[in-house]
């Protein structure tokens, strides 16, 4: 092993310890359980007793993903006037972008943290499984139980070690492999698709970002599928467990949080609308009486009333009442005889 092999095998070292840790727990609880120590169903239960430990650990993380990839999204808009604006100067388009993100509270890698953390998970697990069966320990794994853990099968038919590229010549263990590899990358890419499809608004599904995810949506799958060929049953069994983990987990946080102005939020204005008809409650997607616009209308449909005018001080209205023009006076002078003229006439 060459000075990269070394500083890799040290770098990788505490994850052995904390995978190899998880993983005989697990096993520890199913041989209670009555299956066999050395059976396969027992270290293939403690691989997916694992992802699912290493994936609660990764909520959090999840759940910024989707908040970062969701507001990236829909500040599309913004990015596509800064890029009529700076156009034609890069590196002020660049320092822009980059304010625009960090005023918003977005960082354009949060959406990429679970996969980067999980994939030395993925490597030290690889590397657990694929020198076990050769008896080579690591973490908290004996010499002994690495053996176990390399040689079980599944079924009684499939090595847990064993690959599509490594099957011994056993076509059993290459349909295995092929079914686990298409679906790891069946869920990859439902998983991402379900996230541009119901959770972003039609404004946000164009420029450059929404185009690198579109392209990521296709590209994935099929790294995934080149190289799963060459992963262990076991390293299958754990990133399948883990796709389907995030499909689950996605679903539930885009119907219950979605984004505004689309598909998951007009469904879940719908759901709210039916549950609320359906237990004979006032539609919540109204708003209540005295609250936002109704409070307008409320007040529109009141009969206004008349103000009056205040009372001023006799002084006050003499001052500022116009005083008469001597043409008033002669007008009204003309006007009384007038009257007297009508009245002896009759």
């Amino acid at each position: 092993m060459g000075p990269i092999g070394d500083a890799f095998n040290v770098i990788l070292t505490p994850l052995y310890y904390a995978v190899s840790g998880v993983l005989l727990a697990w096993h520890w609880i199913f041989s209670h359980l009555g299956l066999d120590p050395e059976g396969g169903a027992s270290w293939a239960l403690s691989i997916i007793g694992l992802t699912l430990v290493i994936r609660a650990a990764l909520i959090p993380l999840f759940v910024r993903q989707i908040k970062a990839s969701r507001n990236m999204q829909l500040m599309q808009p913004k990015v596509k006037e800064l890029q009529k604006k700076y156009g034609h100067d890069r590196e002020r388009l660049a320092q822009e972008t980059m304010k625009l993100y960090k005023d918003a509270g977005t960082n354009p890698f949060a959406s990429c943290l679970p996969i980067l953390l999980q994939m030395p998970i993925f490597f030290s697990l690889f590397r657990l499984i694929d020198e076990a069966s050769d008896g080579i320990s690591h973490g908290f794994l004996s010499e002994e139980k690495a053996r176990h853990f390399g040689d079980a099968m599944l079924f009684g038919k499939f090595e847990i070690s064993a690959s599509f590229t490594q099957s011994g010549g056993s076509t059993a263990v290459q349909v295995l492999a092929a079914f686990l590899v298409v679906a790891m990358t069946a869920t990859t890419f439902t998983t991402q698709r379900q996230l541009m499809s119901k959770n972003m608004p039609p404004s946000a599904l164009s420029g450059p970002y929404a185009q690198q995810q579109k392209m990521l949506l296709y590209i994935l799958p099929v790294v995934f599928a080149v190289g799963g060929i060459a992963f262990p049953i076991g390293v299958l069994l754990y990133w399948t467990t883990s796709n389907l983990w995030t499909m689950g987990q996605q679903f539930y946080v885009i119907r219950n949080n979605p984004a505004p102005g689309t598909d998951a939020e007009k469904a879940k204005i719908e759901r709210d609308r039916r549950r609320a008809e359906a237990k004979g409650l006032p539609d919540p997607t109204l708003p209540a009486v005295g609250e936002g616009t109704d409070t307008a209308v409320e007040t529109e449909r009141r009969p206004q009333q008349r103000q009056q005018p205040k009372r001023q001080p006799k002084s006050q209205r003499s001052s500022q009442s116009p005083s008469k023009s001597p043409s008033q006076n002669g007008q009204r002078g003309q006007r009384n005889p007038a009257k007297k003229k009508n009245g002896n006439k009759r």
